[in-house]
């Protein structure tokens, strides 16, 4: 360690560490005279005038301040994207025909836009309708005849609410982020384009196109693959899915066993049908199935399931029959319709408040 004789007057015994330096830095001395600079006299001040000093500091306290002011506000816009603020910008609707409404204001034109805000409504008469930028995650096509409210707009959710009409979806954020609300049910993406339908009456159907799609309400779920749609109801929730190209008769009966308030014994008869119509594809059908029918009927969609598709591996009838979680979502993944951790991960962590109960 250096003496402090020799931090002081040069004099001790001197740390190598600092020789070096010393000597590294020794280019840089001043080897002439020392200049001898002339004495100011010092200003007079006045009354009223401020200390030489202080007049000094103004500007640097200026800079200073606009400094810290601009750090607050960059702390704050941070913070508040890292808690999941609400973009105030809102999403922007272009026209494509009619006159869309944007809150109070109507689009006329090729080249009109307009910002749809938190809370606002996106109108569409029998004559008009719009596109909808989905905070560059997405675009929604919004047909005649529908009401399009933004509920959330934040950096980890895109939520809106489909009070009536039809919108056409394309999204292409990570699953969970984009949701629609409807009276019967929230629809949650996954990755995917697909269409949305809502009656006057809150029922209505939703059809996967690309990816899938999946149908929320309490614990009343379904899951809509490609080429596959789902009827909803604001009574029952989401019914059970199907592919299109199923049998009239199929479709019909699933519809009685879903929606109809018919008697037990004629649910039983639909059920029947959509068993002895089913083809290997709706497997994924009838495991829906299995989380809607009663103890009774558990054994029959069972035996219709393992003739199309076998047991997955660890997966056993008794467990099956008791709709044990782990072994229900293997039985799912098999279908290669999608990875169903996507939507436990969904429910665990981003699933929305919702606030409708299915009855059946």
């Amino acid at each position: 360690m250096t003496k402090p004789d020799y931090l002081w007057d040069g004099s001790g015994e001197p740390d190598p560490e600092l020789q070096s330096l010393e000597k590294s830095l020794s280019q840089f001395r001043h080897s002439g005279e020392v200049p001898n600079f002339p004495v100011r006299a010092p200003a007079k001040q006045s009354l009223f005038s401020l200390p030489r000093l202080a007049s000094n500091w103004v500007p640097r306290l200026a800079a200073t301040t606009l400094l810290l002011i601009a750090f607050v506000g960059s702390t704050a816009v941070l913070y508040r994207t890292s808690l999941g603020f609400s973009d105030p910008t809102g999403w922007s609707v272009a026209w494509l025909s009619g006159t869309p409404q944007v809150g109070r204001r109507s689009l006329t034109g090729e080249s009109d836009k307009a910002q749809l805000r938190i809370g606002q409504l996106l109108l569409t008469d029998r004559d008009s309708s719009a596109t909808v930028n989905v905070a560059e995650i997405g675009e929604l096509s919004v047909d005649p005849g529908s009401r399009l409210r933004l509920i959330e707009s934040t950096s980890s959710r895109k939520r809106v609410a489909v009070e009536l009409g039809t919108i056409h979806a394309t999204i292409w954020a990570p699953p969970g982020e984009f949701v629609v609300d409807t009276p019967s049910a929230t629809a949650v993406d996954l990755g995917c384009a697909y269409t949305l339908q809502v009656n006057e009456d809150g029922s209505g159907s939703l059809r996967t196109t690309l990816g899938w799609v999946g149908f929320h309400q309490d614990a009343h779920d379904s899951f809509i693959p490609a080429g596959a749609m789902c009827s909803i109801h604001p009574q029952f929730g989401p019914g059970t899915p199907y592919f299109e190209d199923a049998s009239e008769r199929f479709r019909a009966a699933l519809r009685t066993f879903d929606f109809a308030s018919e008697s037990p014994e004629i649910r039983e008869q639909s059920l029947r049908t959509v068993l002895a119509e089913a083809r290997p594809r709706d497997a994924f059908t009838l495991w829906h199935l299995l989380f809607r029918v009663s103890n009774k009927q558990l054994q029959l969609v069972y035996d219709r399931l393992v003739s199309f598709v076998p047991l997955p591996p660890g997966v056993t009838r008794a467990g099956t029959l008791d709709r044990n979680p782990q072994m229900m979502d293997a039985w799912w993944n098999v279908f290669n319709l999608g990875d169903i951790s996507i939507w436990r991960y969904f429910e665990q962590h981003q699933a929305p408040a919702v606030t409708k109960k299915a009855s059946r």
